[in-house]
């Protein structure tokens, strides 16, 4: 399982996502912890078996022991996150914006990488569930960190290819299913 057989998978009528899975990953410029570890977070909010299935092994050939679980760890954290500070800043109530979280979240101070390969795929998986909050966050912290708009887009570009692949491969093996 591969880049390549996702490729392959992706029908006619999408042929530029399959030109643009190709690119994203294939032509990037972010380091190869960067990059795979995009691809995997992203991989896994994207919430398609077959999408993860493909893309994992190669991510896991490509990532330290350590970067592979912190990916893991982004995707799951901003599970959480995304869900609520995206529900907390939609409510139209300031209030809960006051109020303390109490949610643990203690892997974001300590990922186990380099903090800013964390941040990158936490924007990553953010972009993917629609945060703006998180996805403010993540690129302050990301900017003050010396990190260009170029790699920052760079990670949203992966993360919204890969979703992109994720949603119509699952709509074609559902209506391959009737």
């Amino acid at each position: 399982m591969s880049l390549d057989s996702l490729k392959s998978a992706i029908p006619d009528f999408a042929k530029d996502l399959k030109l643009n899975l190709g690119s994203v990953i294939g032509n990037s410029d972010l380091p190869q912890q960067q990059l795979w570890g995009t691809v995997l977070s992203c991989a896994i909010a994207a919430r398609s078996p077959l999408v993860l299935r493909e893309l994992e092994p190669e991510a896991k050939a490509n990532l330290s022991p350590e970067a592979y679980t912190a990916a893991k760890s982004a995707a799951a954290v901003m599970a959480m996150n995304n869900v609520f500070y995206r529900t907390r800043h939609l409510l139209s109530d300031p209030e809960y914006g006051t109020l303390r979280a109490g949610l643990r979240m203690n892997v974001i101070g300590n990922p186990g990488v380099e903090k800013v390969d964390f941040e990158l795929w936490s924007l990553a998986v953010s972009a993917i569930n629609g945060c703006g909050q998180c996805l403010d966050s993540h690129e302050q912290v990301l900017r003050k960190a010396g990190v260009d708009r170029e790699t920052i887009q760079e990670a949203f570009k992966i993360a919204s290819v890969i979703q992109a692949v994720a949603v119509t491969l699952d709509a074609e093996a559902a209506l391959a299913a009737e």
